[in-house]
């Protein structure tokens, strides 16, 4: 892919890594978020198609990937990390652009817009979206009540000892990632470079030992009613078996008066990956629409 920009930026707490595609085209940049917390942006790879109409740009947060990794758990919280992006779009000089979160990466962009209230951002996308973490909580213990009994058990049972690191743990938490994380079999190497490169600590700090055990610094995040102060128009993404539920992506989608939604079948939480060509259609329309408002 030609015309890549890449490089460090200072924030609160030391550097983070970012990597522009398309650096120098015309339309307004795309600004993605990473989920996690602690995923890095590696899993977003299939985004750098965008990169032929306008800039895309991805960063590591603080924490994981190729970005610093102190050790400091008080560097972990949402407040800094709406610092860290504000620095980056200031960095990058990014007075106009449409941001895609994705995953924990919409909890980041909605508590930037409606703490900071920035200007100069268009569209917003948010992928497998999480604004209510009792919601989230309670879809994802619906989910494991339907996997299987001797999986279950050892969920039940590691969670209850607190030996959340151990072989059986990990692998009962893989069965239920493989229904509801991605569907691929094999996992696609840009996702397992993401989880190589987790910042676990991060992750366990703010949310905790699995997608479906909230039990970090994360567990009263509740944005879903504040929603309507967001001014941006908003597109919804999930998949059929997403780990955000049609139903509460729905929940959103409803409390935001400028907002659509789109489910993609057959799919879950990484639908980007697991139907790219449809994900792409449908995030290039929708900006090609965004980047009309106004004008």
């Amino acid at each position: 892919m030609p015309n890549v920009r890449e490089g460090y930026i200072d924030v609160p707490g030391g550097k983070v890594r970012y990597r522009e595609i398309g650096a120098g085209r015309k339309a307004i940049p795309l600004l993605t978020v990473h989920g996690g917390p602690g995923a890095p942006h590696d899993y977003l790879e299939p985004l750098e198609a965008l990169g032929d109409e306008r800039p895309v740009i991805f960063y590591d947060q603080l924490g994981c990937g190729n970005s610093d990794r102190p050790d400091d758990t008080a560097l972990w919280t949402i407040e800094r990390y709406v610092e860290e992006l504000d620095q980056v779009r200031k960095f990058l000089k990014l007075s106009r652009t449409h941001i895609l979160g994705q995953s924990w990466g919409s909890m980041l962009a909605t508590d930037y817009l409606l703490k900071k209230k920035p200007t100069g951002v268009r569209g917003l996308i948010f992928s497998g979206p999480c604004l209510s973490v009792s919601r989230w909580a309670a879809d994802q213990r619906a989910y494991l009540a339907e996997m299987p009994e001797s999986i279950r058990a050892v969920i039940y049972e590691k969670e209850a000892s607190g030996e959340t690191d151990s072989p059986e743990y990990q692998e009962a938490m893989m069965s239920y990632y493989r229904r509801h994380l991605c569907r691929l079999d094999p996992w696609p190497d840009c996702l397992n470079r993401t989880f190589e490169k987790l910042g676990k600590s991060v992750y366990e700090h703010m949310w905790g030992p699995s997608e479906f055990t909230v039990s970090g610094t994360l567990g009263n995040y509740e944005r879903a009613e504040l929603l309507k102060e967001i001014t941006q128009n908003i597109l919804f993404t999930c998949g059929r078996y997403d780990e955000a539920t049609p139903e509460t992506t729905a929940f959103y989608h409803r409390r935001h008066p400028r907002s659509e939604m789109v489910i993609f079948e057959d799919a879950s939480h990484a639908h980007h990956l697991e139907k790219p060509e449809e994900y792409l259609g449908v995030v290039r329309d929708f900006l090609r629409r965004e980047d009309q408002v106004g004008l």
